[in-house]
């Protein structure tokens, strides 16, 4: 009796504890834009990036507590620190000192020579890294590194784009501005291959030597020569390629005769715009807002997406583990909802993101490649950028 009055006594036993979420940490790493020293309408909010990582962690949690798995940024902004810690001094150092906290899943908001930088310094580290701003078609191609994935589009991807737009409309005699920056002219080189793919002819090309009217404050003295400079030419639609944004936005309207301007402005392929609203993007866009207390840009949408496709592949393969969710990414099967109508993936042959780029005016949507009528073997959106016939990008892991 005394044995079973004790067993009844005995406190029950505490309840198990609760397993805890398995939690992945993504870098992110970008330059925040300089304040512009005078009133600019068009500058670069500080947090450009930084913004859309931010979103997608929420994302990425949100969809990952039905799993046990939590998220967790690790942002570098070069050229600042926070109190008390050394300012990184190149991105090689910020990346690696990310790698030394386990960190394997870095978004770089870098120019194509730092992302290089990066990628070879981390080679055979177990870390695989997004390229969500460089447009260079040599990262994709004989610079390409098997543990970096382009979730920014690339020039040829926006050419080609362009060019099936034009083709479609049959404006199909071009007139090519080229700047004198590197960018300008790879991205100008990036349009003649899309034209000759899809049919166009560039029936006029002129460098701009005219300076960058475009940030110009009022009128000047050279608007005259902008005008003589368009005179006496057979074309159909004026191409701009100015990345820096130095001049390109003087062209439309300021031509002799009466022509549509397009390229790196005027009519626009980017990946985001403010009035894409189909496909769950208005949800996106109110999301985005509320987070940020502004629009969400084109290089914001592209972090997201890469911090996505993290959680995404999590998510799918019910995992965290590193090695896991990097071959998961790069299969062909692994697909992301992106707000574009169609599902996202990389491309196996340069690990290029496949997705529809948008053809944007500043306040209107005008159309969406690839255009219908464009088929491929396997999907329309290897319609735009180089295929794999074309490649020569070697993937070898490191």
């Amino acid at each position: 009796m005394p044995a079973a009055r004790a067993q009844q006594q005995a406190p029950a036993a505490p309840p198990a504890a609760a397993p805890q979420a398995a939690e992945i940490r993504i870098g992110l790493i970008y330059r925040p834009a300089p304040a512009p020293s005078s009133y600019d309408a068009q500058a670069a909010p500080e947090d450009e990036g930084l913004a859309g990582a931010k979103l997608a962690i929420q994302d990425n949690t949100t969809t990952g507590r039905f799993v046990r798995q939590s998220y967790a940024l690790d942002a570098v902004a070069l050229g600042t620190a926070a109190p008390g810690e050394p300012t990184p001094q190149s991105p090689v150092e910020a990346a690696r000192g990310l790698a030394a906290k386990g960190l394997r899943f870095i978004v770089l908001a870098l120019p194509a020579d730092e992302v290089l930088a990066v990628a070879d310094a981390l080679k055979g580290s177990g870390v695989t890294l997004f390229n969500a701003a460089a447009p260079d078609d040599r990262l994709r191609g004989t610079d390409c590194r098997a543990d970096v994935f382009h979730v920014a589009p690339s020039r040829a991807m926006q050419t080609d784009a362009l060019a099936q737009f034009l083709a479609f409309m049959r404006w199909r005699k071009l007139f090519l501005i080229t700047g004198p920056q590197d960018g300008d002219k790879l991205w100008a080189e990036a349009m003649k291959r899309s034209a000759k793919k899809f049919g166009l002819q560039v029936s006029a090309e002129r460098p701009w030597t005219f300076g960058p009217l475009a940030r110009a404050r009022g009128d000047t003295p050279t608007r005259a020569e902008a005008l003589v400079f368009t005179r006496g030419l057979d074309y159909d639609v004026a191409v701009v390629a100015d990345e820096a944004g130095d001049f390109g936005d003087y062209v439309p309207f300021h031509t002799v005769d009466p022509r549509p301007v397009v390229g790196t402005q005027g009519l626009v392929p980017t990946t985001w715009h403010p009035t894409l609203e189909v496909w769950g993007a208005a949800q996106a866009q109110n999301r985005f807002r509320r987070l940020a207390g502004r629009l969400m840009r084109p290089l914001d949408y592209q972090v997201w997406a890469a911090v996505r496709a993290v959680g995404e592949a999590a998510f799918q393969k019910r995992t965290v583990d590193p090695a896991a969710l990097a071959a998961a990414i790069a299969d062909p099967a692994f697909s992301l909802p992106g707000y574009k109508g169609v599902a996202l993936s990389f491309r196996p042959w340069d690990h290029q993101l496949r997705q529809p780029l948008l053809l944007v005016q500043p306040q209107a949507l005008v159309a969406v490649a690839p255009e219908q009528g464009y088929l491929h073997q396997r999907t329309p959106l290897d319609t735009l950028g180089i295929d794999l016939p074309e490649t020569q990008c070697k993937l070898t892991k490191s």
